[in-house]
């Protein structure tokens, strides 16, 4: 395959077509976050067990974390256009299924689905925006929307479930949970069929690296497991699947070298890795996301279970950091092809001062006014947010090569949920375990939790400083140059 299989140029409707990638997005990753305000709704409901819930809230995570790879290499061959329109397809029918699950298990397996589903279509989405927007400034700008689009998620999803279990009722709200993403998905299907790149792959010519596929798989779902397990404060964390999991990822990395050299199918060009933007995208993006995910937690537990705040009011208090994100995304993928990888250390060391700031002024009651006080701090790290992601996805793809971009995008995705789960696990566990030595101080607990994520995004913050001074950093405009390849086509 080579890149003018999918560089079919659509100069007219880029934008339009872009919009239904990020709607896709919007509604796979936004499951991520949503569930979590609907499990007493869903115990309610269906009078779950503590293993069906943990199954329910974190199969999705799972499932979409495992087949982000695999996902992405099949856009590449098959075609991201019928990739992305199908998976969305699933995601519809597992939504569905979840939203009239009349058990647990039911539940559980629609989840699972959900999450295969999402997982399949999320590297599309990143494949996509490098196929439309090749590089330069279009990239930035659609990179910036990209990040808007998941600060957007991560910040209002708590408060989007909140709103959908309060209307349908504490029994059956957690149903609109997963139902209200069916009409999203039927609206962007037709709108995909029709606004998106046609693909010129055949299907007959897929080849896949199956054994590639088992090895990352298991792999990174060795490492996931026990983190849930650890986050949910399982009395047995199967830890040792760690050491497992090491030596699975040690093995795919050796069978990718080996099919490199050989000339067969390859999951994943390991040459992007020994790329500078690339390689400094890959720490920073799953760095950013260990401790950024604990700061929406955080407040979300302090507020609720702290100061007997609603799941509903407790995630309008997060909304200032989708708003921060809103503002900053669009002006940072404007900005990012002049400045470079210097955007990216102002945006973290903007989210490490706004969690010092929650930190210092969480714990002013200020006559129950402390939701007004914490506005500043969530605002200024949400805005920290926009310039992160954005502008290190955009670097990260700037010399990929086309026919690889989604798969570049799934590696890049998996290091964020694998980030993002061993975030939740950490910052969960210090604000429990603080509960544990000091029993009801929700405020010490919360304080802990998020002292843990200020670390996590100052230590990120002096890594990519160290490797910007290191490199000298240069402008993206500098940088049309040489794809990642391993010296020989892509396959």
């Amino acid at each position: 395959m080579t890149e003018t299989d999918v560089a079919e140029p659509v100069q007219a409707g880029r934008w339009a077509a872009y919009s239904v990638c990020l709607l896709a997005g919007f509604v796979t990753l936004l499951d991520v976050s949503v569930i979590n305000v609907a499990v007493p709704s869903m115990q309610a409901g269906l009078h779950l067990s503590a293993g069906q819930v943990l199954w329910a809230a974190f199969g999705y995570t799972l499932t979409f974390g495992v087949v982000l790879v695999p996902a992405g290499a099949l856009g590449d061959q098959l075609g991201r256009r019928r990739t992305l329109l199908v998976g969305l397809a699933f995601f519809a029918f597992g939504s569905l299924a979840c939203g009239l699950a009349a058990s647990g298990w039911w539940l559980v397996a629609a989840r699972l689905v959900q999450g295969l589903a999402a997982g399949v279509v999320t590297p599309q989405v990143v494949g996509l925006m490098r196929q439309l927007f090749a590089r330069g400034p279009e990239l930035g700008k659609a990179g910036g929307a990209y990040s808007g689009m998941i600060a957007a998620t991560t910040a209002i999803g708590p408060l989007v479930g909140g709103l959908l279990i309060q209307a349908g009722g504490p029994a059956d709200g957690w149903r609109w949970v997963f139902l209200v993403n069916v009409p999203i998905a039927a609206l962007s299907l037709p709108l995909g069929l029709r606004w998106l790149p046609r693909d010129r792959q055949q299907i007959r010519g897929v080849r896949l690296d199956l054994l590639g596929i088992a090895l990352l798989g298991s792999g990174v779902a060795t490492l996931i497991l026990p983190l849930i397990a650890a986050e949910q404060r399982q009395p047995s964390v199967p830890w040792h699947l760690l050491g497992l999991s090491a030596l699975l990822l040690a093995c795919f990395i050796a069978w990718q070298q080996h099919c490199t050299r050989s000339g067969r199918p390859r999951l994943v060009n390991l040459a992007m890795l020994r790329q500078r933007d690339y390689a400094i995208s890959a720490f920073v993006g799953m760095g950013y996301f260990v401790g950024f995910v604990g700061i929406p937690f955080m407040v979300s537990l302090y507020f609720q279970l702290g100061l007997g705040y609603s799941a509903l009011a407790a995630g309008a208090v997060g909304t200032p950091t989708a708003l921060g994100a809103a503002i900053s995304a669009p002006l940072a993928g404007r900005a990012v092809h002049r400045v470079g990888r210097r955007l990216v250390v102002i945006g973290l060391a903007a989210v490490a001062l706004g969690s010092a700031g929650l930190i210092a002024l969480i714990g002013h009651r200020a006559g129950g006014l402390v939701w007004l006080l914490v506005a500043g701090p969530l605002l200024l790290a949400g805005a920290g947010s926009g310039l992160v992601i954005g502008p290190n996805l955009t670097l990260a793809l700037q010399t990929v090569p086309l026919t690889e971009g989604s798969a570049a995008g799934a590696v890049l995705q998996t290091g964020q949920r694998i980030g993002s789960t061993i975030g939740i696990a950490v910052i969960g566990a210090l604000y429990f375990g603080s509960l544990t030595a000091h029993p009801g101080d929700h405020l010490r607990a919360a304080t802990d939790g998020l002292l843990g994520s200020t670390v996590a995004i100052t230590i990120t913050l002096l890594i990519t400083v160290i490797a910007l001074l290191a490199t000298r950093d240069r402008r993206p405009s500098t940088q049309h140059g040489t794809p990642a390849t391993d010296g020989d086509e892509p396959d």
